[in-house]
């Protein structure tokens, strides 16, 4: 059975129809199409940016440059002429020996006392000992502060003549006293400081050595208790 051919007017529906369709599809890809270029645009701006440039360093990582870093320290003049005038006044630095010219309290001790103390030491080196001077000549003004500090130290002066006596007195501020260290040193002049002239002549300071030219012959005189007990304090 043969159908009949379609009505014009049902032709131009289908046309209108199709062309419906076809305008949505094509508006929905446009949609499509501009919802999603801002996103893609970002990406391919933000990649384009990382790839091409290096991060940016914190300011916080390279800190500005301080003026008051380039200047010395204010206290160090003074600090140092503190120092400088300390050794004049016999003040001895750490690692001082007998040898050491340049250090007023060395080079300032009687030359006769110093001349025994660089014998001693040159026979002492053989066996590996070497002398170091804690203390030598001194001051007045320099011994009369450790006076000071020796009477706020022991609570009393009569407490403090056992250690340290008035400049007035003291054979280190006239040059013929030194006080020798280490122990070693010390050990090895109480065994053969006679034998130069060198003694101890204070029971309680080890230390202490003075010039007696008689104790090469006869020895070492006996050693005083303390200051306080030498006859020379008592003037």
């Amino acid at each position: 059975m043969t159908r009949p051919p379609p009505s014009a007017e049902t032709t131009t529906c289908r046309v209108r129809r199709l062309l419906v369709v076809v305008l949505m599809v094509v508006m929905a890809a446009i949609a499509a199409a501009l919802g999603h270029q801002p996103r893609n645009s970002s990406a391919s701006s933000s990649l384009s940016s990382s790839s091409s440039e290096p991060p940016l360093k914190s300011s916080s990582a390279v800190p500005p440059p301080s003026s008051s870093a380039a200047a010395p320290p204010s206290k160090a003049p003074r600090r140092d002429d503190h120092e400088a005038l300390g050794k004049a006044g016999g003040l001895v630095p750490d690692g001082v020996t007998v040898s050491d010219d340049a250090i007023p309290a060395v080079a300032n001790l009687e030359p006769d006392l110093l001349k025994a103390l660089r014998q001693a030491a040159t026979d002492a080196a053989d066996g590996g000992v070497e002398f170091y001077v804690n203390s030598g000549w001194r001051s007045p003004s320099y011994r009369n502060q450790l006076l000071r500090e020796a009477v706020s130290k022991y609570g009393s002066e009569l407490e403090a003549a056992r250690w340290v006596a008035t400049a007035a007195r003291s054979p280190h501020v006239s040059g013929d006293a030194v006080d020798i260290g280490h122990s070693d040193a010390t050990t090895w002049l109480s065994g053969h400081g006679a034998e130069y002239g060198l003694c101890q002549i204070y029971n309680n300071e080890p230390w202490h050595y003075e010039l007696r030219p008689e104790a090469i012959d006869h020895g070492c005189p006996r050693m005083y208790a303390d200051p306080t007990q030498d006859p020379r304090m008592q003037q």
